[in-house]
């Protein structure tokens, strides 16, 4: 053997456990962890979480008066325990299992059965962007959480505590479960086209339209005067909540894409920028309408903000976030300040006015502004670029959620109402649910 044979064989044979190595990284792909995207839907979870126990707690809690605000807090703790454990017996298994999907119809609108108790999900099973499946049902666990716990801002002070539990673990068994199917679990309205990237449908037009509902269903508070809404008994618990919502939303929004990456960048930025130009806007209509800006009119227009940003936070860019805020804001102050006193409905802290609103306001908002400059090529794109489809889509898709959400609503309610009831006694309501249902007091007397 010559000289440059022996060097050809020695670099094979150098080479030879590295090319081996390759081919095996090769075929493990797709089975090992990304750390970094792992890492970061870690910490998307824990700010999803904090926007149900503390954020909503205060800035709900905040809003009611001083004797209604640990049945508020307790409400939203509560919810957060009872839909944990309804969404790991049953309730991922229905939204993102796949037991009815092939070939079957029923696929179309619900998952299955074949995920429950978490039945196949192990430590080693993964989802888009690589993470381990488990912490995909943590993450999404609290959309779930917190959808339901959106609606108690229309009860707000007038609600039996064992009849809120019934109807709250109903409704999200019945309601949320197949709409979140519906939406992200490749049921029907998914294969339409629907953008909804971190739940302006499934969350908060869902929610919004429920709240309207039950708000009608179960009348007006006792103490309900037209034209005289009833005072915030801490507004800077109400600051405290809107900026723990505001902090959350970036998990809500920039996890939904389930990678650290530039969709995440962008849907962190635009969900900052659309809930600033909100906030603006609504002091401006304030400042406008009743002539002074108010601290509580700025914390209702940035949760407006956060909510109308949400279907589109994946296909928007910068000059979309500053129309959806201006639109946010600018429709949800006219049925908040304008038309809710007109029609003399008691939604108590606005639960349909900036959640079901400012949920189809955005909806609308994404089938106008999304675009391929962040969608990618191939991507969906809105009437602005051209697509007027994807507006019709959007339409359509949260006009049939709506109706389902309120006919489910109805139902769930008269059901519930019979079996256990649901308005408080006119004494209970009187004394206030903090002692009337839980016989605790949230500010003692100073000794």
């Amino acid at each position: 053997m010559n000289k440059t044979a022996k060097h050809a064989a020695i670099v094979a044979l150098t080479l030879l456990p590295l090319i081996a190595a390759g081919e095996n990284a090769g075929e493990n792909a797709g089975t090992v962890a990304d750390s970094g995207n792992t890492a970061w839907m870690i910490v998307a979870t824990v700010l999803v979480m904090m926007m149900t126990i503390p954020g909503l707690a205060f800035f709900y809690g905040g809003l009611v008066r001083q004797k209604n605000v640990l049945s508020i807090m307790m409400q939203c703790l509560v919810i957060t325990a009872l839909i944990t454990v309804e969404w790991i017996v049953i309730g991922y298994s229905w939204v993102f299992g796949d037991g009815f999907m092939d070939g079957n119809a029923a696929g179309e609108f619900i998952g299955g059965f074949d995920k429950l108790f978490l039945r196949g999900v192990t430590l080693e099973t993964l989802t888009a962007g690589g993470i381990p499946e488990i912490l995909f049902v943590l993450f999404q666990c609290m959309f779930a959480v917190i959808t339901p716990a959106l609606i108690i801002g229309a009860f707000a002070e007038r609600v039996h505590f064992p009849g809120f539990l019934l109807f709250t673990l109903a409704w999200a068994l019945l309601v949320y479960n197949p709409v979140a199917h519906w939406v992200w679990g490749n049921g029907w309205m998914q294969r339409l086209g629907v953008i909804d990237f971190a739940g302006g449908t499934v969350v908060h037009v869902n929610a919004g339209v429920s709240a309207l509902v039950m708000a009608l269903l179960l009348g007006r508070r006792e103490t309900y005067r037209d034209g005289q809404p009833v005072s915030p008994h801490n507004i800077p618990f109400v600051v405290l909540g809107t900026s723990l919502l505001w902090l959350g939303w970036f998990g809500f929004n920039a996890g939904s894409g389930l990678a650290a990456d530039g969709l995440a960048a962008n849907a962190f930025l635009v969900t900052h920028l659309a809930t600033s130009v909100a906030v603006l806007t609504w002091l401006t209509l304030d400042r406008v309408v009743s002539k002074k800006p108010t601290v509580v009119g700025a914390c209702t227009g940035a949760v407006a903000g956060l909510v109308a940003i949400t279907p589109g936070a994946g296909s928007i860019d910068a000059t979309g976030a500053l129309f959806t805020g201006i639109l946010s804001a600018a429709v949800c102050y006219l049925f908040v300040a304008i038309l809710k006193p007109r029609f003399r409905y008691d939604d108590a802290l606005d639960a349909f006015g900036v959640h079901g609103v400012g949920g189809f306001a955005g909806a609308l908002a994404a089938g106008i502004f999304a675009t391929r400059l962040v969608t990618g090529a191939g991507g969906q794109q809105g009437a602005l670029h051209g697509d007027w489809g994807q507006l019709g889509i959007q339409l359509t898709v949260n006009i049939a959620a709506a109706c389902f959400s309120a006919g489910m609503t109805y139902i769930l309610f008269k059901v519930v109402d019979k079996v256990i009831g649901l308005r408080t006694t006119r004494e209970s309501e009187a004394t206030g649910l903090d002692i009337s249902q839980h016989g605790e007091i949230a500010y003692g007397e100073n000794e």
